[in-house]
């Protein structure tokens, strides 16, 4: 059984519901049908009857719920009590229905916040600032994590390494330039990402263009203060670095490259320096590779909010919708 069907598997197990506001999008219709017809999860599509019949013509999305901002009974509610969330930040009613009626993401997180849905997708067709503003202004950071972050849960055929392939890459699709803290709470967050969602035990490479010493730069420094950060304050996981990509996850070369390391040669999760670093990594190999890439996952916000790549496919709409819907079962 792949990845994705094991996670489908388990989202079936104990069905969520899950908002998608991007109605004006046909990958996110397509995407609606395939969940709904596969008992996925539940579906509730934001939008006005024009929108969604444009969109969704010739696929059936029968059993979503559709909600329509500008009649539904829920409008008014909602706006009142994001008006009551915000008034420390003085937002105004008059705003507040502008917010909710012109951008659906506050609309979906307004819906997550008051428990009518267990999380929330977009992306499509929207920027990750646009999906990620109103979750953080909404729904805000779990108490128990030190900042939200993103990765992609990349699993790539035919492959030996990671755990059968499957890696997590992050951060891939939020934090610019994490300083040495912020690297170290990336990658406590995303092994427990891994062991969710993946089912097997993470182990964390910080990953340099430096392995254990071998290059000096301010760069390097910030990953070998970030290692030392993550061991003491997170000993539950395995991690290690600083390490080259070969020495991380190939067990030949990290033998000769890291021979004391429990990590090297056979890391799954892989925490690069910076954004630029991620972002090019998972394409890369989402593009060369052909591997599945799923993401940006947020990892952080107090129910999952999860953000898409515009270039994302019908199928990896579904694929983060049942992502999502799991992480919603804990």
């Amino acid at each position: 059984m792949s990845f994705i069907e094991r996670i489908i598997e388990r989202a079936k197990e104990n069905k969520k519901t899950i908002v998608l506001p991007e109605s004006m999008d046909k990958r996110v219709m397509e995407a609606a049908s395939k969940v709904l017809a596969n008992d996925i999860a539940n579906i509730i599509i934001i939008g006005t009857p024009e929108e969604i019949e444009e969109s969704s013509k010739g696929f059936d999305i029968s059993k979503a719920t559709i909600i329509n901002p500008y009649t539904s009974e829920l409008t008014e509610k909602l706006i009142l009590q994001l008006v009551e969330l915000r008034k420390n930040k003085g937002l105004a009613y008059e705003d507040a229905k502008k917010l909710m009626l012109e951008d659906y993401m506050y609309y979906a997180c307004m819906l997550v916040k008051a428990g009518y849905a267990d999380g929330c997708v977009s992306g499509a067709c929207h920027s990750t600032s646009n999906t990620l503003r109103p979750a953080l202004q909404i729904i805000k950071t779990k108490p128990t994590a030190e900042l939200v972050s993103a990765f992609f849960l990349m699993v790539v055929p035919n492959c030996e390494y990671g755990s059968n392939g499957t890696f997590i890459f992050a951060d891939a699709g939020l934090e610019q330039n994490p300083d040495s803290n912020k690297l170290a709470a990336i990658a406590a967050s995303s092994a427990e990402s891994f062991n969710l969602l993946v089912e097997d035990e993470a182990r964390v490479a910080f990953l340099s263009h430096s392995t254990m010493g071998s290059a000096k730069h301010d760069d390097v420094d910030k990953v070998v203060a970030a290692v030392s950060i993550a061991k003491e304050k997170y000993p539950q996981y395995k991690m290690d670095g600083e390490l080259q990509l070969d020495a991380a996850i190939i067990p030949e070369v990290a033998i000769s490259k890291a021979p004391n390391s429990d990590v090297a040669g056979h890391a799954n999760v892989l925490v690069f320096p910076d954004l630029d670093a991620g972002n090019i990594g998972y394409k890369l190999v989402q593009r060369l590779a052909k591997a599945e890439a799923y993401g940006p996952i947020c990892q952080g916000i107090a129910a999952p909010i999860n953000d898409l790549s515009r270039g994302c496919s019908a199928d990896d709409i579904v694929g983060v919708v049942a992502i999502t819907a799991v992480q919603a079962q804990f």
